[in-house]
């Protein structure tokens, strides 16, 4: 990490600095995870932070310790503003570009705070004064940990901490399955589960958590959403916003339905297009060689990671299924 020192001298030499966390909208479990289990790490230092994530995220989560706490920008408007206006220090986790975090990134880029960027994400976009980055580490929870270990403060690691940092690890990695998860993975894994995280309660906590609706929804897209492309070993789910609606989806009913393409057995790239409404929403996940990354760069302004990214667009829905089908042919390659 840059100018490591300098940082703890912000949080531990001056008196009760104010610090805002931050993570990308719609949350995740590790990018909530992460901003919790680095709430507490400040805690355990005598720092008072406020957790702000742009929007809301699914219920799934509202199970982690400090969730509670947790400011939503969008119904606090007015107080978040002035946290931001008013912070010392303002940690952005999981995410390398302020646009995603709406209308907070505006904020966020005037504030006279010192900004601190803890991210896995590739191309972070330069915004911050003190970076922990890398694309190597599983996932921004990942992060948090080897932050802690610089910090030369793994003893204050508690059971609550180390729950919200597993669980951002365990999904980021899907539950240890991705080839981001290497020995250190593995290492600080063993560690939070000795400093008091219970893998299987936290993966029940998660996965074991649905709605009905969510359920059935899931069940829905499998039986008549999935296409299948044999030619280009590709998996396809379009759902529109009238299904969206017939099913009551809220916010985090969507999560994991992209990695079902890829459990088939031949499939190398799985991509799930929802009509949000206001725009398209797109997912890629893929295996091996097919750089998902740059594919949503090139073609649907996204990005993220080698094999799991996303895009958006505003065209409908339709067309942009058509156009999805025009531009696969020239990743042929990558898929066989």
């Amino acid at each position: 990490m840059n100018k490591l020192q300098e940082l703890k001298s912000l949080l531990l030499e001056q008196p009760s600095p104010r610090v805002i966390i931050t993570t990308h909208h719609k949350p995740d479990a590790d990018a909530l995870g992460s901003s919790l289990g680095l709430y507490h790490f400040l805690k355990e230092l005598g720092v008072h932070a406020q957790v702000i994530t742009p929007t809301d995220y699914g219920d799934f989560l509202k199970w982690m310790p400090g969730e509670s706490l947790v400011m939503n920008f969008e119904t606090t408007v007015d107080e978040s503003e002035e946290l931001i206006a008013q912070a010392d220090l303002i940690f952005c986790l999981d995410f390398n570009a302020l646009k995603r975090i709406n209308r907070m990134g505006e904020l966020v880029a005037a504030a006279k705070a010192k900004k601190v960027l803890i991210d896995h994400h590739l191309e972070p976009e330069g915004f911050e004064d003190f970076r922990l980055w890398t694309t190597s580490a599983s996932s921004t929870c990942e992060l948090i940990f080897w932050f802690i270990e610089l910090m030369g403060e793994v003893d204050k690691v508690h059971a609550e901490m180390a729950s919200c940092l597993y669980a951002g690890i365990m999904t980021d990695t899907a539950s240890f399955r991705h080839s981001s998860t290497t020995p250190t993975t593995h290492r600080v894994a063993a560690k939070l589960l000795e400093c008091g995280a219970v893998s299987n309660k936290i993966h029940e906590a998660i996965y074991d958590n649905y709605s009905e609706n969510r359920t059935r929804f899931i069940g829905f897209c499998l039986s008549e959403k999935l296409q299948i492309l044999p030619e280009y070993k590709t998996a396809l789910i379009c759902v529109s916003a009238e299904e969206l609606k017939r099913f009551n989806i809220i916010t985090g009913d969507t999560e994991g339905l992209v990695n079902y393409g890829l459990s088939i057995s031949g499939i190398e790239l799985s991509v799930l297009i929802i009509d949000r409404s206001v725009l398209r929403k797109m997912s890629f996940r893929s295996k091996s060689r097919f750089p998902a990354n740059a594919f949503a760069r090139a073609h649907f302004n996204g990005g993220g990671h080698f094999n799991a990214a996303g895009g958006e667009s505003q065209e409908p829905l339709d067309a942009l299924e058509s156009r999805f089908r025009q531009v696969l042919p020239s990743y042929v390659e990558y898929l066989n």
